[in-house]
């Protein structure tokens, strides 16, 4: 009788351990200049527990999120992801923004052999350190503009352009890569500049553009800079064949809502779009607007998609040692509603997600995939209005 409770007193035990949450604290920027991604990228990830946990969780067992303030600061994360791993002993580690603090929480996760997937950080050196636990889903800031530099190529065909890139690791990677990109199309790049962080008066750089007359603007930044930069470019009447943003500040609700009628007719670099055919995309997409109020942006998606590539590791794992997991991550090959996930080993990258890129543009003030056109939900506009023509079509 003993034996017989001993046994069933193990097999509850198995079996409620099975069952038990797992808890998932995640890095993100949630104050600072960085936080309306990290919100945009929070909400994403919450829709995505809800929805895996109403269908069971990872194995039975539920996902447990909450999540911690880095305030875009490297330092910051790299603290938060030593605790998670030394102290809480948590076996996978998701999220994060910046490339700056992605880099950071690389470093550490590979040093304790904890798996580390990458969701919104596209600075190449974050898959080509051979790390072994390190895995990135979205596409690497060398290809970041492939569907606009493909757009430029057939479409606008500029003969000379100007880079303006804010001064972080993303912003640098992102200007060499659309240098190189435009002198193989044979445009001369008239300008080169970066600029800080935060900065306000962009009216010194547009001034230096202006007087070059390059046929391509194109600006990598983050969310405050982008629309600064379009309403003093508009105020300065700085023109161009076509101006472009590199994603990021570019390629959110924001960027409307701030650049306003400055921000009509930019072309953006972008990894997703609320038109695309994935499955769940467009469920994901008016999900997050029924209760947000708007469409969220390609870190949201790329977050939602993550959390479902993490249960499935998981889920596929022998155990949820670190090891098991990140075995399992490099076997990863699924469709989500980001579109298809697989870790490849390939020119120069390790655990790397090569993902599709797309175009979109400012139309009647909502963002709109243009490019390619098999994705299209409406016709490019270009060649774009001056600013003169656009102020006399307005009667302003």
């Amino acid at each position: 009788m003993k034996r017989l409770a001993a046994a069933l007193f193990a097999l509850l035990a198995a079996g409620s351990a099975a069952a038990a949450d797992i808890p998932l604290t995640i890095p993100l920027p949630l104050s600072g200049k960085q936080a309306k991604f990290g919100e945009i990228m929070k909400r994403s990830f919450e829709l995505a527990a809800e929805e895996i946990d109403a269908k069971g969780g990872v194995n039975g067992s539920l996902l447990k999120l909450s999540f911690e303030d880095s305030s875009g600061k490297p330092e910051t994360a790299r603290a938060i992801v030593e605790k998670l791993i030394d102290v809480e002993k948590q076996p996978l580690i998701v999220g994060e923004y910046t490339s700056a603090c992605a880099k950071a929480v690389a470093a550490v996760a590979e040093e304790r052999k904890t798996p580390y997937l990458v969701v919104a950080s596209a600075d190449d050196d974050i898959t080509k350190q051979n790390y072994k636990f390190v895995f990135r889903q979205n596409q690497v800031n060398d290809h970041y503009a492939d569907a606009l530099v493909s757009f430029l190529k057939q479409v606008v065909k500029p003969r000379s352009a100007a880079i303006l890139y804010e001064s972080s690791a993303f912003g640098t990677s992102g200007a060499t890569a659309m240098q190189r990109d435009l002198e193989k199309l044979g445009a001369k790049v008239l300008v080169y500049e970066k600029f800080e962080t935060g900065a306000i008066d962009f009216k010194p750089l547009l001034s230096k553009v202006k007087a070059a007359r390059p046929d391509l603007i194109y600006v990598v930044s983050y969310a405050n800079e982008a629309q600064m930069i379009m309403k003093q470019a508009k105020e300065l009447r700085v023109e161009a064949k076509l101006f472009a943003g590199g994603a990021a500040g570019f390629a959110i609700p924001e960027f409307i809502a701030g650049a306003k009628d400055a921000g009509e007719y930019v072309v953006s670099a972008t990894l997703w779009t609320p038109q695309l055919k994935y499955p769940g995309a467009k469920a994901f997409a008016e999900t997050y607007k029924a209760k947000y109020g708007e469409y969220p942006s390609y870190h949201g998606a790329s977050a939602y998609a993550a959390l479902y590539v993490a249960a499935d590791a998981m889920r596929r794992a022998k155990t949820r040692s670190p090891a098991d997991i990140r075995d399992a991550l490099k076997a990863t090959d699924m469709m989500t509603a980001f579109g298809p996930v697989k870790f490849e080993d390939k020119d120069g990258y390790q655990n790397q997600n090569f993902h599709e890129t797309l175009a979109i543009q400012v139309i009647d003030g909502k963002f709109e995939t243009i490019w390619p056109t098999a994705h299209a939900s409406r016709p490019y506009v270009f060649p774009i209005k001056s600013w003169r023509e656009r102020r006399s079509a307005s009667g302003s």
